[in-house]
């Protein structure tokens, strides 16, 4: 704790960047910031909002909730300021140290926007706060005021003080990085010793639950953050000791999971009583994220630009990688059977293969689509139901063909090998370094040194990588007694969303390629009226008329066009019910092979030494 202190207080110097955030008016989710800016030496400072946020990869605005701005000199004098663009001020003779005051309305907590109310502060730093263009290398210094009588605490990554409520950062990247929890929150901590050095986990949660139900949730995340640990063989070298989870686990959240360097932000409506696994799968993704994205970092993110997009071709491996980590470690500590493992890689693959979208894009084209997906918003009508496959469940389905291939083909090697090779090799180095950002090739190259096959790695980047094709899942799970089968053996005329009134079904989304529906013209916005004759008025009533059909069986459609409003009656042809599943080879009646079970075990077991 006194490094960290020494530390802090090296940054207050006159060259610190000054931040104050208090919250009279919390109540209708305002709060009052001020900024203090040191003396540049140039008659003209720009001050900006941030347009996008770290680990998101799409534009925000975030300058759109502030308002109420004044701007003046360090004697409180207004100065001239000139709005070249709604996200920046143009700050001119002000002869030193400038001033910027403004209020901020926040009403959504999650790991993008941020949250004020009578319950808390829930803070992302770059939708919170103000910085100056040519200051991003200076010192910075915060003082969270909290309201009176709030009994409200700070939980965040920055470097903390004497002070509870005073804390510092080295730069602007590190900053904005720092997500913020003022909020009566339970607190829990442990420590984890690796690689010759002891780290502090701390796990902050704002919830309506029991302390028991607390203690419940972190003594599973602490199993799940020490089957992590065990994959890279030590943390990620937290910066400052300590890694911290930002959990807001309330009525008014937005169910999200956000990484930072050293933190990450959790939010969600749910309970921890009754969402206690989906809350820990997210809490497991984001800190995975700790070595795989902060640390192992693609090279088109770094430095991170606060004021455009960042797109990144490698987000299938970022982001999809560490979603196929994400169930992987609460199966090895035991959280979870093998059958809700199976259950959990089966809705991957079946989401995968099933993809009409993987036709038109590979994984590295599919993941530059971010900026068009991740939390971006648009009014015009897009067709993503039938061109896109998120990267996240793409490349967790080539995370996982990567892992059983590896497996079966080099004794002693699986992906998790895989990944220290590159922690060595990309991820682990001195405080605040990013020591070299890594490229497609990169990856590519890596595997080929820990497997000692460069064909056999040019071969799977090409075919699943760069190419679109997908993995012999049947053959790769069989040696772990896993069955890939078909979901229903029935016929289907494709997956739809519906809407019921008492007229018939409105078709809420695109219908998909090669569906029955498809083909038969059927698009959003038209209302299938009947099936066969039989009116379909309830979700009950379109059940009854589909699940009887058999690959092959003919269905009449009466439905009525959105656009022209003319009636037409199709004949449709059912076809095989495509979905699929993954199963333990003895929930079939077969036995599990002694070669399959210590398969298994080597794959899904424990890592963790006693």
């Amino acid at each position: 704790m006194l490094s960290l202190l020494l530390a802090s207080l090296a940054v207050l110097t006159a060259d610190t960047v000054r931040y104050e955030i208090s919250f009279p008016n919390r109540e209708h989710h305002e709060a009052q910031v001020s900024v203090t800016f040191p003396a540049t030496g140039h008659d003209t400072l720009e001050i900006r909002m941030s347009r996008s946020s770290p680990g998101r990869y799409a534009l925000h605005e975030f300058a759109k909730n502030v308002y109420a701005v004044s701007v003046t000199d360090g004697e409180g004098r207004p100065l001239v300021v000139d709005r070249p663009d709604p996200y920046r001020w143009r700050v001119t003779g002000h002869q030193g140290v400038v001033r910027i005051r403004y209020t901020l309305f926040a009403d959504r907590a999650d790991g993008t926007y941020s949250q004020f109310d009578a319950w808390h502060a829930h803070m992302n730093m770059p939708a919170t706060f103000a910085w100056a263009a040519g200051l991003e290398g200076q010192p910075v210094a915060i003082r969270f005021v909290p309201p009176p009588a709030s009994g409200w605490r700070v939980a965040t990554q920055l470097v903390p003080t004497a002070d509870p409520f005073r804390f510092a950062a080295p730069d602007l990247a590190y900053f904005l990085d720092s997500p913020v929890l003022m909020a009566r929150f339970g607190l829990r901590e442990w420590t984890v010793a690796s690689a010759g050095r002891t780290d502090t986990i701390r796990l902050a949660v704002q919830h309506r639950g029991t302390e028991a139900e607390l203690d419940a949730y972190a003594a599973k995340a602490k199993a799940v953050v020490a089957e992590q640990v065990a994959i890279f063989g030590e943390t990620a070298r937290y910066d400052h000791g300590t890694y911290t989870f930002l959990a807001t686990y309330m009525p008014q959240a937005s169910g999200d999971g956000m990484e930072h360097r050293n933190s990450t932000v959790l939010s969600s409506s749910g309970s921890l009583a009754r969402n206690e696994m989906q809350l820990l799968a997210t809490l497991g993704h984001e800190f995975f994220h700790s070595w795989n994205v902060e640390r192992i970092r693609p090279a088109a993110l770094e430095p991170f630009d606060f004021f455009r997009a960042n797109a990144s071709d490698a987000l299938w491996f970022a982001e999809g990688f560490t979603s196929y980590y994400t169930p992987l470690p609460i199966r090895r500590a035991g959280l979870m059977t093998d059958a809700q493992y199976a259950a959990s890689i089966g809705g991957t693959i079946n989401a995968v293969v099933n993809a009409p979208g993987r036709h038109f894009f590979s994984p590295l084209e599919m993941s530059l689509q971010a900026p068009f997906v991740d939390a971006a918003t648009s009014v015009d009508p897009v067709n993503r139901a039938n061109t896109f496959l998120s990267y996240y469940t793409w490349g967790a389905a080539i995370g996982l063909g990567l892992d059983l291939s590896i497996r079966t083909r080099f004794a002693g090697k699986d992906l998790d090998g895989y990944f220290r090779l590159l922690w060595t090799r990309h991820g682990a180095g001195a405080r605040y370094a990013v020591p070299r950002p890594y490229t497609v090739d990169d990856l590519e190259q890596a595997l080929a040194d820990y497997t000692g096959d460069a064909p056999f790695a040019e071969r799977y980047f090409t075919r699943y990588i760069r190419g679109q094709d997908v993995p012999d899942f049947a053959a790769l799970l069989a040696p772990a007694g896993f069955v890939l089968r078909a979901r229903s053996g029935g016929g289907t005329l494709g997956e739809v969303a519906l809407a019921f009134d008492s007229t018939g079904a409105v078709v809420q989304g695109n219908t998909l390629i090669g569906t029955p529906l498809y083909e038969a013209e059927v698009e959003a916005g038209d209302r299938i009226t009947d099936v066969n004759g039989i009116p379909v008025r309830s979700a009950a009533a379109w059940r009854s008329v589909t699940a009887v059909l058999q690959p092959g069986d003919t269905a009449r459609i009466g439905f009525t066009k959105r656009a022209r409003g003319d009636q037409r009656v199709v004949t449709v042809t059912a076809v095989a019910d495509p979905a699929l599943e993954v199963v333990p080879i003895e929930s079939t009646g077969a036995a599990l092979t002694p070669g399959q079970r210590a398969f298994r075990l080597a794959w899904l077991g424990s890592k963790v030494t006693p």
